[in-house]
């Protein structure tokens, strides 16, 4: 003989727990899916600061580079005024003494 025909409430209730152990999968998929992603969206930032560290320390030499060369540059100048300075005053010297000289003893 065959199975006895289910009542109307067992069809419902078979359903109702098809359905559980299909949320219940469906649930395990999606919270391996949600970890994954966050594994890989960590994985990401981690790389991402790495990648951040490099590049900020690769602008700050090159910023300092050019700083430096910057300095040298003004420093070359100072000096080259400076020395511009001294030969003007060395070629002037016999000049301002004389200047000097006149204007004290009044001649």
């Amino acid at each position: 003989m065959g199975e006895p025909e289910k009542t109307l409430l067992q069809q419902i209730r078979e359903k109702e727990q098809e359905y559980a152990e299909k949320i219940e999968g469906v649930k395990k998929e999606t919270g391996l899916a949600v970890d994954a992603a966050k594994n890989e969206a960590e994985a990401l930032l981690c790389t991402a600061d790495g990648s951040g560290k490099t590049e900020a320390e690769r602008l700050y030499w090159e910023g300092k580079g050019k700083i430096d060369a910057e300095i040298e540059a003004l420093k070359n100048s100072a000096v080259a005024a400076r020395d511009n300075a001294a030969a003007k005053g060395e070629r002037n010297q016999s000049r301002a003494i004389d200047a000097i000289t006149g204007y004290v003893t009044m001649e």
